[in-house]
């Protein structure tokens, strides 16, 4: 009919292939059928028009806020976001997830899986439909307005963008589109992950560029996206899929394994980004390689991101509580894997990843304290043992992190106060239960326990960042590592970062080197009672440097501090005197 369109919104449509039922791969809403309609229309995902009319279409409020300097970011499923049993939905998360983040001091929101999946276990990783924002959340339009939520909160919010590989599912997937193994995919073993069993997109092809690159605009421009973490580079960048390893040999990067064709259209998606948005555009690599360049200009021969993941910092933390005593570890491997990273190549580090969080496997909350979180958590009563080197580890690892591991820092929802348990999406093996697919905020909330004071730590800590922008700054000079007395100490953004991670010596009247002479004092200390500690050190009580020295620990002068058992604390210069 004129002036309408021809097929309705919310009506079903189906594309014919080859005599076969297709879900279109541009399709941008993708509906599963319910459960009491599957007998007879099957489970496969089905194509549905969206148009609503204009007067009802969700339109964006709100501007990109500024790109961040130190970028500090939450990364979320909108899907286990709820305390409840359920999978939660794009509205109830702006109205109860967003503020929680911007009170907790984190600038960037990072959103997973939500590129429609048809397996919710696959935590977002097996996409079959590019285009379409998952409809078990909501419609595209509540997405809309979550993004411009988050912007109205003066959050940046990045998606979590799978071009790596796609879904095997052919009825309501990419696979076999065109009824050939090809289509946007390489034919033959080249095509197929050995290890995801998902098929592996042929970037030689202009159809192919042609469907990821406008995906990637789709999400920008449609639904106000300021960027993208890319998942699994690696795989793409190498031949082999980045399964053989890496010693850092150059060879390693550059030779017949490097999949040029993958490089090339990484260096696409980075130009477009940086296009679309000039000023704001955010893309983040995760990469295991250490690939050289990869977060250079495209200008300069490089691939084009500003941010790279440290993803040797998570492996190293959960190998160190599973496999190495207290008194063992090394503060010299630590500070290497924390500042291991090329000049001029920003990276984004994180104590733990939503992997650490999977069954199969545990928080660091989990390997600290195990079954005492279930028993030991109430702040009604003296801390045990197990709780009370949990507590202090768990923020100090954090500290240490966030001020030395890179240019930008990550947490995944929930890890902040230490969540419980793992993560496991509802499937046979369990019942189809949803109790392990849920963020337990009340426990956060509740007064009486104790990841109260974990919580209370993580937004100190960002918001002292804030402050002063360690993030944004040249990276950590490390003038102390002592292993026999297990300190770390190193300067950031003119603040004095030290760590004692002695299980049981304390260190009165510790000399450590400062660069510019005065009076200190501390701005935050993992002791404070008021943040889980016990209140070792007096808060007001200031530490001069020493008027006299010739310099300590390659810096100009010293001074002398108080550094209890397994305790971190950060000094920020209050005054000009020196003693």
């Amino acid at each position: 009919m004129e002036g309408k369109t021809a097929i309705k919104h919310g009506e079903k449509v189906k594309v014919l292939v080859n005599g076969d039922d297709r879900v279109s791969p541009w399709a941008s809403y993708v509906i599963q059928p319910a459960k009491d309609r599957q007998h007879e229309e099957g489970v496969a995902y089905c194509q549905h028009f969206w148009n609503p009319p204009a007067q009802d279409a969700y339109v964006m409020r709100h501007p990109r806020p500024a790109r961040p300097a130190s970028l500090r970011v939450y990364e979320c499923h909108v899907g286990i976001s709820s305390w409840e049993g359920k999978v939660n939905t794009y509205k109830d998360f702006t109205a109860t997830v967003l503020p929680r983040i911007v009170k907790l001091g984190y600038n960037t929101v990072q959103l997973m899986a939500v590129m429609e999946h048809a397996y919710y276990g696959s935590f977002g990783y097996q996409v079959t439909s590019f285009f379409a924002p998952s409809s078990r959340y909501g419609t595209p339009d509540d997405l809309k307005a979550l993004v411009d939520t988050a912007h109205s909160l003066g959050l940046t919010v990045l998606l979590d963008v799978v071009h790596s590989h796609a879904s095997k599912n052919v009825v309501d997937g990419l696979n076999m589109w065109d009824g050939s193994e090809a289509g946007y995919f390489h034919a033959g073993e080249r095509g197929t992950h050995p290890l995801w069993d998902s098929r592996l997109f042929n970037y030689t092809l202009w159809e192919t560029l042609r469907f990821l690159l406008s995906n990637l605009r789709l999400w920008i421009e449609d639904f106000g996206f300021d960027g993208f973490r890319f998942d699994g580079v690696t795989s793409m960048l190498y031949h082999s899929r980045g399964l053989s390893g890496f010693s850092g040999n150059y060879t390693e990067y550059f030779g017949l394994n490097t999949d040029t064709e993958a490089v090339v259209y990484l260096m696409l998606a980075n130009e477009l980004v940086k296009k679309l948005l000039p000023d704001q555009g955010i893309t983040v690599a995760e990469d295991v390689s250490g690939m050289p360049a990869l977060c250079r200009p495209v200008t300069e021969g490089g691939t084009g991101f500003d941010y790279r993941l440290s993803m040797a910092v998570p492996d190293m933390w959960i190998k160190y509580l599973k496999e190495v005593e207290d008194d063992d570890w090394s503060m010299g491997h630590i500070v290497h894997t924390l500042a291991n990273r090329r000049w001029g190549e920003k990276c984004i580090g994180y104590a733990e990843s939503h992997d650490q969080c999977l069954v199969g496997d545990k928080t660091i909350a989990f390997w600290l304290m195990d079954k005492e979180m279930y028993t030991g958590m109430s702040s009604l009563y003296p801390m045990n043992p197990v709780v009370s080197r949990g507590m202090s580890l768990h923020k100090m690892i954090r500290l240490l992190v966030h001020g030395l591991s890179g240019e930008g820092y990550l947490n995944f929802m929930g890890n902040e106060f230490g969540h419980p348990e793992w993560l496991d999406f509802p499937r046979v093996g369990n019942g189809e239960s949803y109790h392990y697919a849920r963020r337990q905020w009340n426990l956060a909330d509740d007064q009486n326990l104790l990841y109260r004071y974990l919580n209370q730590f993580d937004s100190a800590m960002n918001h002292l960042e804030s402050a002063h922008g360690w993030l944004a700054s040249e990276p950590g000079y490390v003038s102390t590592k002592h292993e026999d007395d297990k300190v770390i100490v190193f300067e950031r953004a003119g603040l004095v970062f030290c760590f004692n991670f002695h299980p049981s010596r304390s260190l009165p009247d510790y000399r450590i080197g400062v660069e510019v002479g005065g009076e200190y004092q501390i701005v935050l200390d993992t002791d404070w009672a008021e943040l889980g500690g016990h209140g070792s050190r007096d808060r007001q009580a200031t530490s001069h440097t020493d008027s006299s020295s010739k310099g300590y620990n390659g810096r100009r002068t010293e001074m002398m501090v108080y550094l209890p058992a397994r305790t971190g604390a950060v000094w920020r210069r209050v005054g000009d005197t020196s003693m």
